[in-house]
């Protein structure tokens, strides 16, 4: 991987941490040609612990838009045909009580609901794509020891070792995590609360268990034992595989016997990393000053269930990134960067709140002594245990409203009735509607409509690229770069000034 091996004086932005939000952060700048500089600690990505697993339809149709879908599908360990279901079970190699389909958007190849369906993927993966992407704007083996925000831009320490630089920059992007040293610079503070329930996960290899598995290929395994319910998963198709052992403190962790009573037998294990942990329900008290922006887990912390952990933070790299592209290209007021946390702070909310249900019914909750007793008992507790698993656990795993449904009606910056994702449709095989969008705005509908030539013109006199997609027939929409509308129908008069934070 390159790195930057001169710490330059100056850049237009300053991004603090190099995870999988602070590099989508440093994408989608270059995305709008501008230059950023990511310092990240971290000289080479882990593999040992994987962290996230799902990224959603809607971070897939992002990364499509800086083509990079096809670059992470080719190379992710699991295919997206491989499964979407979820198996509820008494032990891997035990008995399946029921199974949910339809998971995470991996079922959605070819659907108009979106441009891209989601896909299983570890977490290091996604950053050493985005890393590539990236390129000599990454800067590792720094890090952000401290900031000084001025009129003018922000002051930068950042350090190697013993050695300190000090770097300047118009702006800075602070998505270095939960112990965020750019949230602390700005004063703000996490609000929220943390789950009482200790987690360990366990990264393992176990050669021969997916051939002596009898459920089948599936994203999710979950083991409804009352003396170690879990879950497992596979990490690729060869013999690498994840857990979650819910309730286990690291100081009574036994992690082959761990995975051993999640198999339901005396497999073969070889422990490659564990990791305890618990589940946090954290959002900043603020997001931003002036020319300082928190995103990701430096904004916000969510547990796990739903995968929808540093998607979320992907969204935010978006907002943010095409906000500060268009002030510092000179065709949006500095206002407009105002929005970013009014427009991502309430998704961040709803999102904690959404993954925290989630957490309220798992395994522990779940599992019932009578399924592991004999055939007969556990027939006939089954049919009860799988109505509460499909009655709990069916919004964990179907949660499009919130993936790809999520809105910003209310924003200054959007239009009454508009805020929303444009809805998505195949205009051709393989064309999406998204692939005919421009990098920043973009005018989709019947070009003939008379509101057209105005909003061609208004963006035209405040030097506002904008693309035209005609769409004969159809109502005219403004798009955000984003892919949100900002203006559909009514007077398109001001509809530009207006998406963009001038004043009305």
């Amino acid at each position: 991987m390159n790195s930057v091996r001169q710490v330059p004086d100056a850049v237009p932005v300053l991004i603090a941490g190099g995870g999988p939000v602070g590099l989508a952060t440093a994408v989608e700048l270059a995305h709008h040609g501008v230059r950023c500089l990511v310092v990240e600690p971290r000289e080479t990505v882990s593999w040992l612990r994987p962290r996230a697993k799902t990224t959603s339809a809607r971070s897939m149709e992002l990364l499509r838009r800086w083509g990079l879908a096809e670059t992470l599908r080719s190379r992710a360990p699991l295919a997206v045909s491989w499964s979407d279901e979820a198996v509820f079970v008494t032990g891997l190699l035990g008995r399946e009580i029921t199974r949910i389909g339809g998971c995470f958007g991996l079922d959605l190849v070819g659907s108009d609901l979106a441009a891209e369906p989601g896909q299983q993927v570890p977490q290091p993966l996604v950053e050493e794509v985005l890393r590539e992407a990236v390129g000599d704007a990454l800067l590792t083996g720094w890090q952000v020891a401290g900031l000084q925000e001025d009129a003018d831009g922000v002051t930068v320490r950042i350090t190697s070792g013993d050695e300190e630089r000090e770097v300047r920059a118009q702006y800075v992007v602070g998505c270095d995590g939960p112990r965020s040293v750019t949230r602390a610079a700005i004063g703000a503070k996490y609000e929220g609360r943390q789950d009482a329930r200790p987690n360990f996960n366990v990264v393992f290899r176990a050669p021969g268990l997916a051939e002596r598995m009898p459920h089948g290929p599936a994203v999710h395994y979950w083991v409804l034992n009352p003396a170690q319910p879990g879950m497992l998963g596979r990490l690729d198709l060869k013999d690498t595989w994840w857990c979650i052992a819910q309730g286990v403190r690291a100081e009574d962790a036994d992690p082959v016997q761990l995975v051993r009573n999640l198999a339901g037998a005396d497999i073969d294990v070889e422990i490659l990393a564990t990791d305890p942990w618990t589940a946090r329900m954290l959002l900043a008290d603020r997001y931003a000053t002036d020319r300082v922006f928190l995103a990701g887990d430096a904004a916000h912390q969510n547990p796990p269930y739903g995968g929808h952990g540093f998607n979320t933070g992907i969204g935010d790299a978006v907002n943010i990134g095409w906000k500060l592209a268009a002030v510092l290209h000179g065709w949006a007021p500095a206002s407009l960067l105002a929005t970013y946390e009014s427009e991502r702070r309430p998704v961040a909310a709803d999102t904690i709140e959404e993954a925290a249900r989630n957490m309220a019914t798992l395994a522990p909750e779940l599992a019932d002594p009578a399924l592991m007793g004999d055939d007969a008992e556990f027939e006939k507790v089954r049919p009860a245990v799988a109505e509460a698993v499909l009655r709990t656990k069916d919004s964990e795993f179907h949660s499009l409203d919130l993936v790809l449904g999520y809105t910003y009606a209310g924003s200054s910056i959007v239009s009454s009735g508009a805020g929303e994702r444009l809805p998505h449709r195949w205009l051709a095989p393989g064309e999406s509607l998204y692939d005919r969008l421009g990098p920043a705005f973009s005018l989709v509908g019947d070009q003939r409509s008379p509101g057209a030539a105005v909003v061609v013109a208004e963006a035209a006199e405040l030097g506002v690229p904008l693309r035209v997609v005609d769409l004969p027939g159809e109502p005219l929409a403004l798009v955000r770069p984003d892919q949100h509308v900002a203006w559909r129908g009514g007077d398109p008069s001001g509809a530009v000034r207006m998406a963009l934070g001038h004043p009305r």
